[in-house]
Formats: structure tokens, C-alpha cells, sequence
């Protein structure tokens, strides 16, 4: 159990060293006009935080900066709620009051203004796919074989794909056929389109159209090709200029594995409401250890669609952080509801 006096110096030093990246000394905090102690108590406070494993002291000074233990304790107990600026709310508000934005362009959007805001790296995973439904398909023809497929989903997502198109299948059915996938695919989850085209779309097909085994498997392929989450950046190369990653090596290896979707999704995918922050070694990736990323989940009545994150290095400025990224989820929450309610 930690003093107040040695709560008070832990959280002294570690806004200080949010602050200014370079390790803090005792004579640092005597000088603070709210610290009434004496260099030598606070050299011994510091000294028994780092027994204790809170403080790490860096090979170049004798000052000390926060091991992980120690912001992890920084975090659980030692924050305050941060108020955001007016600007930075007004910021936020405006990007989310504007109705021209589909939702895939809205989330685009606040991957950029975090990263603008923070000068860290924001990374958001769009809607899952499970609770992604089609809205409209649309299959336009072209002069070669084949065929461009439109898929609009309940979110706003639009995603075109290019599919062979059978010689059997009889182009003048293929407006019959949209139909016959707009009628009995509307508001099914993408994840569920392939096994709806087997089991209940297969037998409507046959007996309308001509060659409907040709036509099945050209919709399931089509349908096979739809993508999960998508992951939006924003500021991907703003680590560099954080001063803990002059190392280039280090750098190579975390901007390759935030290139990797299937990375990013274990390390972002928010695992329950709220806010949740991993510190370094936390997050289980040899490529983040010396990282923080703190993740925020938003929704659509309830159900849980997505994650936003924030990835900077372990002296991350995290109350304000965590105050944008709570702000920001409850906007995208309220403006997905309001868009998936009113479709």
C-alpha cells in the first residue's frame, strides 16, 4: 500500500514525464509550487518506488521515469476526468453533425481527427459483419464477360466487386434476377448470405430463371468475396515522432505489423464496453511492447459493432486520450443508431 506522499510523487512524476519525455529528478518535483517536501524525502520516496518496481531509473540520468507497473497503477488509480477544449469538442460535433457523410466516411473522418488531436496513431475497425445487413445489390453488366457487383449495406458501406459472368447465365434475366435478391436478401447479415443463397434463394432461382445452377455459383462467389471489418488509420507514421522510437529497426517492425489486418484485429478489437488500456508488454506482441493502446467500443442499439483505438508509446498522454475516445465512441454510438433506426 502506497503513501500519499508516495501517491502523490508517482503521479507528480509520471504527468511530468508525459509530458516532457525526459526522465524526472527529485530536484524536478521539490521545485512544483503544490510539493512542500524536502529533495531529500523525495529522493528517498523515489528510491523506495523503484524497489517497489513503479520507477525505472534510465541508464543516461539519474532521474526516473514510470516502469509499466507504475502507469499501469497511474491509470487504474491515480487519473482524473479530463474536460475537453471547446475546440476539440466543437471539433468532434462538427464531423458528426454532417449529414452528407455515409457512415464508412464518417469513420474515415474521426480515424483523422484523432490522430490530428493526438499526434499518436488512431486505428478503427468499421462494423463487424455479423451485424452488417445488405440494404441493395446491384449487378451491372459489362462488355467483357463480366459483371460489377454493388453491395449498399444498412451502415453506408458500398463495396463493389468484379465477378465472371457464365456464358449460360442469360443476360436479359439478370434484372429478374437482382429482384429476386433484393426481395428475400434485405436487412440479412452479410455473414449470413451465402447459407440464405443455398437454402432458401436456390429454389426461388430455379424456378424462374434458365441455367440457375451457373447462376448460384456465380453469386456465391461473389457473396464469398465480402469483406469483414474494414480497418481505417489515421496518422499511421506519427510515432516517429515520438522520441522513444528513433530506432529504426523498432519502427520498421511496428509499422509491418499494424499493416496486418488479422494483427491489428486481435490488438484493437475491443473485448467489452467501455475503456480498456493495454500497456506495453499487455498487449501480447512482441512488434507493441513498447507501446500503449487504449480501445473504446461503439454500438448500434446495443449491440456492439466496432472498436477504436489509439496506439502511442507508453508515456502516452492518456487522460486525454481516454476523454476523446469516450467522447467520440458516444457520437459514433448515437449517430449509428439514429442512421441504422431510421433505415
Amino acid at each position: 500500500m502506497l503513501t500519499d506522499r508516495q501517491l502523490l510523487i508517482l503521479q507528480l512524476l509520471t504527468d511530468d514525464y508525459i509530458r516532457s519525455a525526459e526522465p524526472i529528478g527529485s530536484r524536478t518535483i521539490s521545485k512544483r509550487e503544490d510539493v512542500t517536501f524536502s529533495s531529500a524525502t523525495i529522493r528517498n520516496e523515489l528510491a523506495d518506488l523503484e524497489e517497489m518496481g513503479f520507477l525505472e531509473k534510465t541508464h543516461s540520468s539519474s532521474g526516473r521515469i514510470p516502469s509499466e507497473k507504475g502507469y499501469r497503477f497511474y491509470v487504474d488509480h491515480l487519473l482524473s476526468p479530463s474536460t475537453l477544449s471547446g475546440e476539440d469538442v466543437e471539433s468532434i460535433k462538427r464531423l458528426f453533425t454532417e449529414k452528407l457523410y455515409e457512415v464508412e466516411k464518417v469513420i474515415q473522418e474521426s480515424a483523422k481527427i484523432l490522430s490530428e488531436m493526438t499526434n499518436y496513431t488512431s486505428i478503427i475497425l468499421g462494423p463487424e459483419m455479423f451485424e452488417t445487413r445488405l440494404k441493395h445489390l446491384q449487378i451491372i453488366p459489362l462488355s467483357n464477360g463480366t459483371a460489377v457487383v454493388i453491395f449498399v449495406t444498412n451502415t453506408g458501406h458500398v463495396e463493389n466487386q468484379t465477378i465472371s459472368i457464365p456464358e449460360q447465365v442469360d443476360r436479359s434475366e439478370l434484372e429478374k434476377i437482382i429482384n429476386i435478391l433484393n426481395e428475400r436478401l434485405k436487412n440479412v447479415s452479410l455473414i449470413e448470405l451465402r447459407s440464405k443463397l443455398f437454402e432458401e434463394i436456390a429454389d426461388v432461382l430455379k424456378a424462374h430463371i434458365k441455367n440457375y445452377q451457373h447462376v448460384l455459383t456465380m453469386l456465391n462467389e461473389s457473396f464469398s468475396a465480402t469483406k469483414n471489418e474494414k480497418v481505417f488509420y489515421g496518422g499511421k507514421t506519427n510515432i516517429l515522432s515520438q522520441p522513444e522510437f528513433r530506432d529504426v529497426d523498432k519502427v520498421r517492425m511496428l509499422l509491418n505489423a499494424i499493416e496486418q489486418e488479422e494483427l491489428v484485429y486481435q490488438l484493437v478489437r475491443a473485448q467489452a464496453p467501455g475503456i480498456e488500456v493495454k500497456i506495453g508488454q499487455e498487449n501480447h506482441l512482441q512488434e507493441v511492447k513498447n507501446c500503449s493502446i487504449i480501445t473504446a467500443s461503439y454500438s448500434i442499439s446495443g449491440k456492439h459493432m466496432g472498436s477504436i483505438a489509439m496506439l502511442g508509446p507508453t508515456r502516452m498522454e492518456y487522460r486525454r486520450v481516454i476523454s476523446l475516445l469516450d467522447f467520440i465512441s458516444k457520437d459514433l454510438t448515437k449517430l449509428l443508431t439514429e442512421r441504422y433506426q431510421s433505415r
